[in-house]
Formats: structure tokens, C-alpha cells, sequence
């Protein structure tokens, strides 16, 4: 029996010829990744170990993105441990300041991670790395402790499901709109502990921004990970960032899959998903009419330049709803220039929007943004679970970078004239 791209990936990372699913492996690490929230407490895990230095300075990464700028004395502490340790050990890639973005971002943009690798994060969106044909997954800050020590991880191999997507996508309709409408299908737990493969016509066509969207919120399935096979898409995206070699995995004609579904994205529109889950998914022409107070384009989902893109043609020519805080986050500071540059942030002030430097901010309810009681906000991010963005009883409503657009602009979600 062959083996799925998520087996190859984890059978050469155990230096193994074959593994199967429900195997338990050790396995090296290409890169270990922590941030603001969760490098500290890995970070004194590492210091209990008696160990005297990381198993490699060039794998080890640490991106304080959270609470940055730092928004109290604590988030500060919190900062100033990664950036002591990024000094005494010299790690090589410690991002911080200007340099600083959102973790899931900006290793993409700067070659950090690629194609074949085994990337473990104590972040449960290190899932994003998919997007390249990576396996990438979230830990514990104390398994980030020890792969930190040693390189390697212990991981059980995952089951993979295939998704298949077909047809053709109807008019703004998002690679946000494919992993919320899948999510919607089977469930928050519908591919726990499992590889989610995303395949089919209409994956091949779409971009690396799209693709790590998807891979992102894998976990919002309940996945191990999400991965798509890197082709020439990838290879152009990759090629001139790579800082070091890598390999392309695909899986086997004969591999085995627990489970194949196949979507017709010809039916599939902008979807939204409703408070508190993000299985809660609707349709946009079911949604009727929900009035809002904020609108967030931004995060680790949907933070990129591509996403900036779409946010300002919706927006072009129009004002903010009276009454509606439209808050613009890119990702990293690349995001940030090229936004600034393209004439995109013109679009956004002329509009009425607030424009915040990198950070992940609002989505995890940490700063730049939280709801207050009773607050209803629209969320290009991947979570809306009670309390998520602020207040517990706030609502968060996802949604793709256009149709948050389109709600800043119309003051509410749905109505005949979203998106018209």
C-alpha cells in the first residue's frame, strides 16, 4: 500500500522506508517555532532541562506577534524573555520590532519554511505551513521545550482525509469561503487527529495566499494538520525566498485515505460563519440581515498582501457605516509596505478605516480591537468562540476579506445588496 504526501513527509523525518497510520514515531524537526504567549513558559522548560544551548540556532525561531506593540507591563516581560534568549543563544532568526509580523506569515514570506518539512509550532495555526507542502503542526510549550533540546518530536502518524475541489468558483468566492463551507460539512471534529488534503481543479488554480488560508484552519476541523501537494505554484513562491534546500512529497496512487469528500465549488458561496463555532457556517444569501459594530481584516488567516487586495476593491469609493470601526492589520511589514505602496492604504484612510501595524491583536481577544458587551464584530480570523475577541458576550462572525469589506461598508452582514 502507498503511502499519502503526510506519511512520506513523517516516514523520511523517522528515517523510515514506510509508516502507517496509528504509528508512533520520534522524529527531527526542520524548524521549532514559538511566540510572545508560549516560547516563555517553553523557554523555562528549556532552562529546568540543564540543557546548555538549542540543538540547532539556525532552527529554533521566536516571533513575538500577540501583544505586540506591547500593550502592558506584562506582554513586555513576556517579550523581553524571547529577546534574552534570542541573545544568549544567538539565534539567527529572531524577529522583533520592525522586523516583527504574524508568525504564520511572515515565515512563509521569509523562506523559513518549505516544501517536505516537519515544522511543530506551540501555535495551533502552525497548521498553516501546509499550504507549502509541509507537515505542520501545534504543540505544547512543553514538547516545544524538548524539541528545542533535541530536534526531534514524538507524533503518532496521522489518518489523512482527501477533499476534493471541483468546478468553478462563482464570483467573490475565497479560498476562505472553501474552509469555512468545509468546516460547515463535517464538523469542528469531523478530521480529529487527521491529515486534511486538499486536492481537485480547483485547488491547483489557486494561489499560495489561498492555500495556507485553508491549511490554517485545519485545526478548526480538529486536524493534525492540513497539507496540499506543492507544484509549480509553489515552486514559483518558494524558489527565490528557500534558505536551504527542499523536496517536493506527493502522495501515491494507492495511498490510503479514511475518508474522500468532493465538493462542487460551482455551488458554494460567500459563507459566514456565526457565533460560536466556526461549523456555524451559513450561506451568505441565508444569513437575512445581523447589524455589526466592528469589521477586522487581518491575522494569520487572512492578513496577507492578497487579502489587502481584495479588502480594497470592495471598499474603493465607499465610507465606513456611520458607526462602524473597520480595523486594516497586515501581516508583516512586507504586507505593510507593499499595502502602503500600492495605494491601498490611501483607500482605507479615505474610507474611514483604522490602519494598525502587524500584530496579531484582536483575534485572540489580546489588544487593538476588543468587543465590548453585547459588541457584534465580522472577523477574517479562524476563531469565534465565546469571549474569542473580548467580552463573553460579544459575538464574532468570520468571513472572507471581501465579505468583511462589503459588511464594514453596508454596516451589517447580508441584505440584498452585499456584494452587489
Amino acid at each position: 500500500m502507498g503511502m499519502t504526501l503526510t506519511q512520506k513527509i513523517l516516514a523520511v523525518h523517522a528515517q523510515k522506508d514506510h509508516v502507517n497510520p496509528g504509528d508512533l514515531i520520534n522524529a527531527r524537526i526542520d524548524v521549532a517555532l514559538g511566540n510572545d504567549i508560549t516560547a516563555p513558559i517553553a523557554i523555562e522548560r528549556f532552562n529546568e532541562s540543564g540543557a546548555k544551548t538549542v540543538f540547532d540556532k539556525d532552527r529554533v525561531v521566536l516571533v513575538p506577534d500577540h501583544f505586540v506593540p506591547n500593550k502592558d507591563i506584562k506582554s513586555a516581560m513576556q517579550a523581553k524573555i524571547l529577546r534574552e534568549f534570542a541573545h544568549k543563544h544567538q539565534l539567527t532568526y529572531f524577529y522583533d520590532a520592525g522586523e516583527m509580523g504574524v508568525e504564520h506569515a511572515l515565515l512563509p514570506e521569509k523562506g523559513l519554511v518549505l516544501p517536505g518539512d516537519l515544522v511543530i509550532g506551540a501555535d495551533s495555526h502552525t497548521c498553516t505551513y501546509g499550504g507549502l507542502g509541509a507537515f505542520a503542526t501545534g504543540v505544547g510549550s512543553t514538547d516545544l521545550a524538548a524539541a528545542m533540546v533535541t530536534g526531534e518530536v514524538w507524533l503518532k502518524v496521522p489518518e489523512s482525509i482527501k477533499f476534493v475541489f471541483k468546478g468553478e468558483l462563482s464570483l467573490w468566492v475565497e479560498a476562505k469561503d472553501l474552509i469555512l463551507y468545509t468546516i460547515g460539512k463535517i464538523g469542528v471534529d469531523g478530521a480529529l487527529y487527521q491529515a486534511m488534503e486538499f486536492t481537485g481543479p480547483v485547488i491547483e488554480k489557486m494561489g499560495i495566499a489561498g492555500r495556507m488560508t485553508m491549511a490554517n484552519m485545519a485545526i478548526e476541523a480538529g486536524a493534525k494538520n492540513g497539507i496540499f501537494a506543492p507544484d509549480a505554484v509553489t515552486e514559483a513562491y518558494v524558489k527565490d525566498r528557500a534558505v536551504r534546500n527542499y523536496v517536493f512529497y506527493e502522495s501515491d496512487p494507492d495511498a490510503e485515505y479514511a475518508k474522500i469528500y468532493e465538493f462542487d465549488c460551482s455551488n458554494i458561496e460567500p459563507q459566514v460563519a456565526f457565533p460560536h463555532l466556526p461549523e456555524n457556517v451559513r450561506g451568505l444569501s441565508d444569513v437575512g440581515e445581523v447589524l455589526i459594530d466592528q469589521v477586522v481584516i487581518g491575522s494569520c488567516t487572512n492578513g496577507r498582501i492578497e487579502d489587502m487586495r481584495v479588502a480594497a476593491q470592495v471598499i474603493k469609493g465607499h465610507k465606513v457605516a456611520k458607526g462602524i470601526r473597520l480595523i486594516i492589520i497586515p501581516a508583516t511589514p512586507y504586507v505593510y509596505r507593499t499595502a502602503l505602496q500600492e495605494g491601498l492604504f490611501e483607500i482605507f484612510l479615505d474610507a474611514g478605516a483604522v490602519i494598525s501595524p502587524p500584530t496579531c491583536g484582536p483575534c485572540l481577544g489580546g489588544h487593538m480591537g476588543i468587543l465590548a458587551k453585547g459588541e457584534r464584530a465580522v472577523a477574517t480570523t479562524n476563531r469565534n468562540f465565546v469571549g474569542r475577541m473580548g467580552h463573553p458576550e460579544s459575538e464574532v462572525y468570520l468571513a472572507s476579506p471581501s465579505v468583511a469589506a462589503a459588511c464594514a461598508v453596508l454596516g451589517k452582514i447580508g441584505g440584498p445588496d452585499q456584494l452587489q
